[in-house]
């Protein structure tokens, strides 16, 4: 019988440890444990700086639906860090994610998991995929394709048309699987190359897609590139597209102030502009987080005293007479603060 140095490392530890029955399942059979965690099965190369990760979810997976992503928690030196990511797979086949090394947890994930190792996972989420037309349009940038690969997969459009930009052809994600859905007549593709043929500009989409009135759009890639497409299609009277962000729009700085953490006595001084997520890793809290940008709500946490300032658009969240729960990626000072962490 082949035992893993890992395993018996954790029934070591486990040995001079007080354990309930569940913790020797978590061990043992980690799958199958209390947490909901996965197994990297499989690892290859999408572009020189993406990778697919395929993933063999716990007994407590529920699926996925097309469009949908998922949260895995990585453990970096130590500390656990948790990220969202688009599901790339059909629903009846493995969840897959997509990862280009921008970032801390993604060029971990992009350079250092191997298949074999274990992830923390939680179900999967969001709803841009829920409204499904027989006819669409996906604008998409970068990493951006990542959901619609899901729903591509999927087959959930029957006639659909790709608007994909990518710096160059080999920077294309999927760019191959892409180019024999197009061959095969599934979907209609068109590649914009903005090294050589520079960014798209939403005027042009009229031209390239002489039908885009009577379909319905997904839009999925920098905010500039959504803000854009947006502001003209409103400005168009066109159908107003459905997206979805990887970052959050930021309002301008506001007064920032000290951040005081009363479970650790720990106090931040700082901006405007930084978030107390930020606030709190800079002095050494470990504060609980997901997505990192106000999606996923693993951040949430009370605001005991004072004001914070939300960074996407501003409003002002006040601690009066009781705790209130905020968001702390995506929540920054708003003069002197308390946060129960």
């Amino acid at each position: 019988m082949n035992v893993s140095f890992d395993l018996v490392r954790s029934l070591a530890s486990a040995a001079v440890t007080p354990l309930v029955p569940a913790d020797y399942v978590d061990l043992i059979s980690p799958l199958h444990g209390r947490s909901l965690r996965a197994r990297v099965v499989a690892k290859r190369r999408e572009t020189p700086r993406a990778v697919t990760l395929e993933l063999q979810p716990g007994s407590g997976w529920k699926g996925h639906v097309p469009g949908q992503y998922l949260r895995l928690g990585v453990d970096i030196d130590g500390v656990r860090h948790w990220r969202a990511y688009s599901l790339t797979s059909a629903p009846w086949h493995a969840p897959t994610i997509t990862v280009t090394d921008q970032g801390l947890v993604s060029s971990h994930l992009v350079h250092e998991v191997e298949p074999g190792q274990i992830l923390q996972l939680d179900q999967a989420a969001g709803q841009f995929g829920a409204r499904v037309a027989d006819r669409a349009l996906f604008i998409t940038a970068g990493s951006g394709i990542t959901p619609v690969m899901g729903m591509l997969r999927s087959g959930v459009v029957h006639d659909a048309v790709v608007v994909h930009s990518a710096r160059l052809a080999d920077d294309v994600i999927f760019g191959t699987e892409l180019r024999q859905m197009a061959a095969a007549g599934r979907v209609t593709l068109i590649e914009r190359h903005t090294r050589r043929e520079g960014r798209l500009q939403p005027a042009e989409i009229a031209a390239l897609v002489p039908d885009v009135a009577h379909r319905q759009t997904w839009v999925c890639g920098p905010n500039e590139l959504i803000d854009a497409v947006v502001e003209f299609f409103a400005a168009q009277g066109l159908p107003q597209p459905e997206y979805e962000r990887f970052r959050p729009v930021l309002a301008p700085a506001g007064t920032g102030g000290e951040v005081s953490f009363s479970r650790t006595a720990a106090v931040a001084d700082v901006d405007g502009a930084t978030s107390l997520l930020e606030a709190g890793e800079s002095v050494g809290v470990l504060m609980p987080h997901g997505c990192r940008m106000g999606i996923c709500y693993g951040c949430v946490t009370p605001l005991t005293q004072g004001s914070v300032r939300d960074l996407r658009d501003g409003a002002v969240t006040t601690a009066d007479d009781e705790p209130v729960l905020i968001q702390t990626c995506i929540n920054a000072a708003a003069g002197p603060c308390t946060l129960d962490v």
